[in-house]
């Protein structure tokens, strides 16, 4: 098992290869959407059957390289798998390249790359943090990024073999929400209420802005669309960074207990919730909360340190009490158990029981737990029968 880890790289290329890297930008995003106009025509998604049909046509009508060809096809295709994107076009932004038409060489931290018309060995600028990721490595992919301001990055993919996970001893349980982004089962918690405040700034200032850019005045309108141009991703950097910064925490929380984690599995939770009646800023909330982002965050970081992930179903865990496992009643924040009388939290409640999901993973009786005291079987157990 490996590891993969993307290193940023600045490319500082000469006018004369800037003129021949945006032409080849330009090849690459004409040529993807004639392929993708091919595979819609038959109907099929299936690289080797799209390359049959087209790969000769593109190389013909679009100049492009054997290699920057099949990247372009491998590239359509995965696209097209992706409902979201079936019918998206593809622009001049990026470039995927693979270990023939891409090298790196380290004395003067160069690297190579076959464009349209030529093979161009460029020149970058680098930090430490770059030149010790790629120190003694021979990478084999790369992606090719144009940003907006017309600066060219590479995206390098640096692989390295992923350690051994440590044997668990203990298991950190983690309840992921809206009012607490991430509460543990040590009661430590994060607070969406920031991140929640930053949505609703940025909706409400695009809303009004692009108000006036459709009603306003010439002047009015090209100030707007600036405007809305400079603000574009700032909502979305600050969530990467929040999730980040939690997912980090984590994992070196669980490294330093020698415990694995374990996170409460939510995937189809949109779908269920947006067919239930709900106001529109709280149907918006909901669908912009990055929860599986941040299970990404903390699947890869956990890897790269060795410790365990578990992923639980979510059945019940908000609605049982951990210290007797019946069902009791939660209201916000606030979960009380009839039962036994517990009081407290809802979200560390919810992270305690995530906690003993995840410990009855490894238990070779089984995942069956009953209420302490009597036969009757709880919510943890009905969880695991779903």
């Amino acid at each position: 098992m490996e590891t993969v880890k993307t290193v940023v790289c600045k490319l500082n290329p000469t006018p004369e290869q800037c003129a021949e890297l945006d032409a080849t930008l330009v090849a690459f995003a004409a040529a993807c959407n004639h392929i993708a106009a091919v595979a819609r025509q038959i109907h099929s998604s299936n690289k080797v059957k799209v390359q049959h049909a087209c790969y000769h046509d593109v190389r013909q009508r679009f100049g492009l390289s054997a290699n920057l060809a099949i990247r372009a096809i491998a590239r359509v295709c995965a696209a097209l798998k992706v409902k979201a994107r079936a019918h998206s076009t593809f622009e001049p932004t990026s470039i995927d390249y693979d270990q023939r038409i891409f090298s790196f060489r380290e004395w003067d931290w160069t690297f190579s790359l076959t464009l349209l018309h030529s093979r161009q060995r460029l020149d970058t600028t680098l930090g430490n943090r770059q030149r010790q990721a790629l120190k003694s490595q021979t990478p084999t992919s790369a992606t090719l990024v144009k940003r907006r301001d017309g600066t060219f990055f590479l995206h390098v993919q640096v692989k390295a073999p992923a350690p051994i996970p440590q044997e668990p001893t203990d298991v950190l349980g983690v309840d992921l929400g809206r009012i607490d982004i991430a509460h543990t089962s040590d009661d430590a918690h994060w607070s969406g209420q920031e991140l929640t405040d930053v949505r609703d700034h940025y909706t409400h200032l695009r809303g009004v802005l692009q108000h006036k850019a459709s009603k306003g005045t010439r002047s009015t309108r090209r100030r707007c669309r600036e405007l809305l141009a400079r603000l574009s991703g700032r909502e979305k950097r600050f969530q990467r960074h929040t999730n980040h910064v939690i997912s980090k925490t984590l994992v070196e929380t669980a490294q330093a207990r020698q415990a694995a984690l374990a996170l409460e599995d939510l995937t189809g939770i949109r779908e269920r919730t947006n067919q239930e009646p709900r106001p529109k800023t709280e149907r918006r909330r909901g669908n912009t909360w990055a929860f599986y982002q941040l299970r990404q965050f903390v699947a890869y970081k956990a890897q790269a340190a060795g410790v365990e992930l578990r992923l639980v179903p979510a059945a019940y865990t908000s609605q049982m009490c951990h210290r007797c496992l019946h069902i009791g009643s939660r209201s916000g924040k606030r979960f009380a158990c009839a039962h036994c009388g517990y009081r407290g939290d809802a979200d560390y409640n919810a992270a305690k029981n995530i906690q003993i999901l995840g410990l009855q993973v490894s238990l070779p009786r089984g995942p069956w737990v009953h209420s302490r005291g009597s036969g009757e079987p709880n919510g943890l157990r009905e969880s695991f029968a779903l």
